[in-house]
């Protein structure tokens, strides 16, 4: 079982409109160019997500792309299950037909660990992901290369170590 490109382009659009709405309308020619996701699967991701109420449009000049609800009433779950990501770890899509029309031996296993999967995606808000990747944008320092005029390149720390070290 594995989540595709499906779910995790839809996730991280979903999170760059996050950040971005309170600006205006986001457009998915932005949101293209900054997650490198093609436009036209973005296209496609984004009438699901309009479909599922979970996005809205504005359409002409400044238009674009807002949250259609609060960011903290949005799931990953919601946001997965919108573009039709199955999220299912049975052989049998849950149909306990996995062995020869049978019900497999580890079937309960794989249906308790859909379940699990389920409630935590459900656990977690786009808000929740907005909001951390806010916090790592402030904790990442931003590293400053400067080329010397020998041509030697150095970063901000290793200037600040040379000049602590020097007298």
């Amino acid at each position: 079982m594995r989540l595709t490109t499906k779910g995790r382009f839809a996730v991280t659009a979903m999170i760059d409109l996050g950040l971005r709405q309170h600006r205006g309308p986001v457009t998915l020619a932005g949101i293209s160019q900054r997650q490198r996701i093609s436009l036209s699967y973005l296209e496609q991701l984004f009438a699901k997500l309009r479909r599922h109420q979970l996005v809205e449009s504005t359409r002409g000049p400044g238009g674009g792309y807002r949250l259609a609800k609060a960011m903290e009433s949005v799931s990953v779950a919601d946001i997965i299950f919108a573009v039709d990501e199955p999220l299912d770890a049975t052989q049998c899509a849950g149909k306990e037909n996995c062995d020869n029309d049978q019900r497999c031996m580890t079937h309960e296993l794989w249906a308790n660990l859909n379940r699990q999967m389920i409630d935590f995606l459900d656990s977690v808000s786009l808000r929740d992901l907005v909001e951390q990747q806010k916090d790592r944008a402030t904790q990442t320092p931003a590293v400053t290369v400067n080329v010397m005029a020998d041509g030697r390149r150095s970063t901000r720390s290793e200037e600040l170590k040379e000049n602590s070290t020097v007298g």
